[in-house]
């Protein structure tokens, strides 16, 4: 069985086993498109993985597929750089988890024996997971997407907008000192999605000021044509509780975040 991988460092299919052939020469985005029908990029549950399929930086990309028939596959991988940890790529898929030997072979190809990851996926491959990977950590996160009915922009001469390390608009405020105690930024950015984030410093909680930067980033999205996404650990009170003032509500998507090793 043949797996195509692609990477900013070769431009065209390359066959795992080093092999080019005439059907395997073609592009990212003939990939990309062969990977299309496996994601839907209008629901906010593909959101994050459209972003890293379709979105991400292509130098800081690496996709993997299984065969590739007729245009199109069973299933990926992407494998990104991103800030998360700059030792452990980011990992987002959607294989055929009832094809386990398809699914063990094309993550065994993906990454060699012991490489660590962070990864998310869908709760229902977490059992898959398990198998393939050493998982050292794991959450379950659940979706939010904004409820436009329950909204309320608000003005807060306090928040200052600036640049994240990604180049997306981060909104912070600060105290009189000038200590920065609250940002809110988006983690990624779609065409059609955006996912904010938010971090208060301790001892400056339940005071409104994350609720504030949230609110603006949030009208921030929705001024330029983009809905907001919102993901929280299940077990994180004070996170959703936020996100539900904002007017966030529960999507019923669930995903697991998770660290891990490949298996042998």
């Amino acid at each position: 069985m043949a797996f195509f991988q692609w990477s900013h460092r070769y431009p065209l299919y390359k066959r795992i086993d080093g092999k080019l052939s005439a059907e395997d020469m073609n592009t990212l985005p003939n990939m990309r498109a062969a990977i299309r029908p496996l994601l839907d990029q209008n629901s906010a549950a593909d959101g994050m993985a459209s972003y890293y399929a379709f979105h991400h930086p292509d130098a800081k990309t690496r996709l993997f597929t299984l065969p590739i028939r007729e245009g199109r596959t069973q299933g990926y991988a992407a494998v990104s750089r991103t800030g998360y940890d700059l030792f452990r790529p980011f990992v987002t898929m959607r294989l055929p988890i009832q094809e386990l030997a398809q699914s063990r072979q094309l993550i065994n190809e993906m990454l060699p024996s012991g490489a660590p990851i962070i990864a998310q996926v869908p709760v229902s491959y977490f059992p898959l997971m398990q198998a393939l990977f050493h998982i050292e950590s794991a959450r379950t996160m659940d979706l939010y997407v904004l409820d436009d009915g329950r909204f309320q922009p608000t003005i807060n001469l306090m928040v200052t907008r600036s640049r994240a390390a990604n180049g997306l608009p981060r909104f912070t405020i600060r105290n009189q000192e000038g200590e920065l105690v609250t940002a809110a930024a988006l983690n990624w950015q779609s065409p059609r999605f955006g996912e904010v984030s938010i971090n208060t410093k301790a001892g400056y909680r339940r005071q409104g000021w994350g609720e504030a930067v949230l609110a603006v980033i949030v009208e921030d999205l929705l001024k330029n044509g983009r809905s907001p996404l919102y993901i929280a650990d299940e077990k994180n009170e004070a996170s959703i509780t936020l996100a539900r003032k904002i007017g966030f509500v529960r999507h019923g998507a669930t995903f697991i975040f998770f660290q891990a090793s490949r298996r042998e």
